[in-house]
């Protein structure tokens, strides 16, 4: 059992309270708890879970998906919701953040990956090396991406723009997320 203590705690009016004792028991909820309790209502809403995460001070991340479109905000807070009915905050001790995948984030799930295939993709090499493509087709040990890049042509002084359709392995591939357009 582990005991905290907070000696010093302000009030609204600027004032000091009374010092703040209570116990935990330091149990942290597992990460196949949450999904067993909230992976069904998760499904139901057209959603899928791309990452869970638990501090050692039961701060639970929950990032999702949605399977076609995006994630609205009302998806976040029945999430919510639905989780508060599964555990008790008083007794888990838990603070809760459900959220969508960030478009500046990598993927995390293959299934982000079926999601993007015919869209834009900014792929990070192993190496350094980065591109823009079009993500053709993905499975769990490859993607593919078709691109285009200037290259020098036979007979041709100019380079020309020449269209590539190329599989690259998950071995070569560092991470993979949406490609942001400003238009």
């Amino acid at each position: 059992m582990i005991f905290f203590v907070h000696l010093h705690r302000e009030n609204d009016s600027g004032g000091w309270k009374a010092p703040l004792f209570y116990a935990s028991s330091g149990a942290m909820i597992k990460t196949s708890d949450i999904i067993d309790a909230v992976g069904g209502e998760i499904v139901a809403r057209g959603c899928f879970i791309v990452d869970v995460s638990v501090s050692k001070d039961n701060d639970i991340v929950l990032t999702i998906e949605s399977e076609n479109g995006k994630i609205e905000l009302e998806d976040c807070v029945s999430l919510s919701r639905y989780f508060e009915t599964r555990f008790d905050r008083e007794s888990e001790d838990y603070s809760l953040t459900v959220s969508s995948a960030g478009l500046d984030q990598p993927f995390k799930v293959f299934r982000q990956f079926l999601k993007a295939v015919g869209s834009k993709v900014e792929v990070q090499f192993k190496g350094g090396k980065k591109m823009v493509a079009l993500l053709d087709a993905a499975d769990e040990e490859s993607i593919t991406l078709k691109y285009s890049a200037k290259e020098s042509v036979e007979g041709k002084k100019k380079k020309e723009l020449v269209e590539h359709i190329d599989r690259f392995t998950m071995d070569q591939v560092n991470s993979v997320r949406p490609f942001i357009e400003f238009n």
